[in-house]
């Protein structure tokens, strides 16, 4: 078994473990790993197999990301995962890169914790299923957003997440522009939201926003232009009023993830903005 580095030659192989996971990611979404942060996405590969794979993306210097640890279930028990999550480590380490994080599955916290992973909050999974006959007709009458609000809604991520990944989302809005939302008043940004379509689902993230208000007609917003019949986001576990309006809307509870971190976590972010997270793979 070999590590080497990923390639958009491996996507369909990628595409295949995360289809063994029942994970939601798309091709697009491994063109985007690969455009940030191509020289730090491994595969793992055995007689011509790719068998596993992990990304990572640098955000500035400020800290990176880890995610898409996938090992194909046959290969499992080999420690293959944890080969994969040191090389990460090793590059950014190798890079200078002070802090690295990523969001654990109960499954693999404790592998990371072993790697000197710490927790810094929770996270949930929430899934609305929805009847076809419910859903909005009318979602291909929303206007995209002009490119100066644009740039406002990428300045305000860059404060509520900590640095800047507006690179990862101009291109989520580009896939699908409907989704990016916002509101503002005079006295600044009070809330945005961009979302994508995956495999099996629309993911809504990141949602952020001030108070309910705004969080409730930033996600009714998002369920409009929405055609899919299931939905998925990762709240914060912490953010109360995002779970009462995910319940009131017919989410349902499916499993917890934790947000960890490994160096110096000097750029947090403002976390109690944050509804849901653009998802476990991006941060």
């Amino acid at each position: 078994m070999q590590l080497r580095v990923m390639t958009e030659r491996d996507i369909a192989a990628g595409m295949r473990l995360k289809e063994l996971a029942g994970w939601n990611q798309t091709e697009a979404d491994w063109k985007r790993f690969l455009r940030a942060g191509r020289d730090g996405c491994f595969a793992a590969e055995e007689d011509g197999q790719v068998c596993g794979t992990a990304v990572t993306i640098d955000y500035g210097g400020r800290f990176a990301w880890v995610g898409m640890v996938l090992v194909d279930s046959d290969f499992r028990g080999r420690g293959i995962g944890t080969r994969l999550l040191e090389r990460c480590i090793e590059y950014l380490d190798s890079i200078g890169v002070p802090c690295i994080k990523l969001d654990a599955t109960p499954l693999g916290k404790p592998i990371y914790e072993k790697l000197g992973f710490v927790t810094e909050y929770k996270l949930e999974r929430w899934i609305l299923k929805r009847a076809p006959a419910s859903l909005s007709r009318g979602a291909d009458t929303a206007e995209p957003m002009p490119a100066p609000l644009l740039d406002f809604v990428m300045k305000a991520d860059g404060e509520a997440f900590g640095a800047d990944r507006s690179a990862i989302l101009r291109s989520v809005n580009e896939d699908e522009p409907r989704f990016t939302d916002g509101l503002w008043n005079a006295g600044g940004m009070e809330g945005y939201a961009f979302g994508r379509h995956g495999s099996f689902a629309d993911h809504l993230g990141p949602w952020i926003a001030k108070d309910a208000s705004t969080g409730q007609r930033i996600l009714e917003q998002f369920l409009a232009q929405s055609s899919r019949e299931t939905v998925v986001t990762d709240c914060l576990q912490a953010n109360l009023f995002a779970k009462t309006l995910l319940q009131a809307r017919g989410f349902e509870y499916a499993r917890p993830l934790t947000r960890m971190f490994r160096g110096r976590n000097d750029f947090p972010g403002c976390p109690e903005l944050v509804c849901s997270i653009l998802g476990p793979e991006f941060g």
